[in-house]
């Protein structure tokens, strides 16, 4: 198992905040300015002809926003709201997420429990390179200090989730 140290381009010495959110399957390592509110579980309003992980809608500060399981969409478990589950509010990387035909900043995803804050320091994060396939909506396994988490891939879930919503809406 190979690691290499992460370093963006044109990034600073200064340590960022970071997330460390429980999902069915694994860990997901945040930002944490892409979380704009964590919320109690509440069932989603369905949303007819969606894949499974398209959890359905939830409704958030006059926005109907869709709901999806990373452990599903990503194949790593067959996750289900429920007690303890929490529903963060993440800000849309392309901020246009479409939810029934209008674009909208945000979109929710389930998670397992209060997302944990991070220091998020140069030395502390490392890629691994173990060879094997990444899941669906990953964009590199990581090791923060000795907390092993995915990267998701945000603006692949945001393409999903429009492609998703945009076929149900035309069936």
């Amino acid at each position: 198992m190979a690691t290499e140290h992460v370093q963006a381009s044109g990034a600073s010495e200064n340590d960022i905040r970071g997330v460390l959110i429980q999902v069915a399957g694994g860990r997901l390592l945040l930002p944490n300015a892409t979380i704009a509110e964590v919320l109690s579980y509440a069932e989603p309003d369905t949303v007819a002809g969606t894949p499974d992980w398209l959890l359905g809608r939830i409704r958030w500060r006059g926005w109907q926003l869709p709901l999806i399981a990373f452990g599903r969409f990503s194949g790593l478990a067959n996750e289900r709201g429920g007690l303890g589950s929490k529903v963060l509010v993440l800000r849309a990387l392309g901020g246009n997420t479409p939810v029934e035909g209008r674009r909208t900043p945000y979109f929710a995803l389930l998670t397992q429990g209060f997302p944990r804050l991070v220091t998020v320091a140069r030395d502390t994060l490392m890629v691994v390179d173990d060879h094997n396939a990444l899941p669906n909506g990953v964009q590199a396994r990581v090791l923060l200090n000795e907390d092993a988490a995915f990267l998701p891939d945000l603006g692949t879930i945001e393409d999903q989730i429009g492609i998703a919503l945009a076929q149900a809406q035309a069936a």
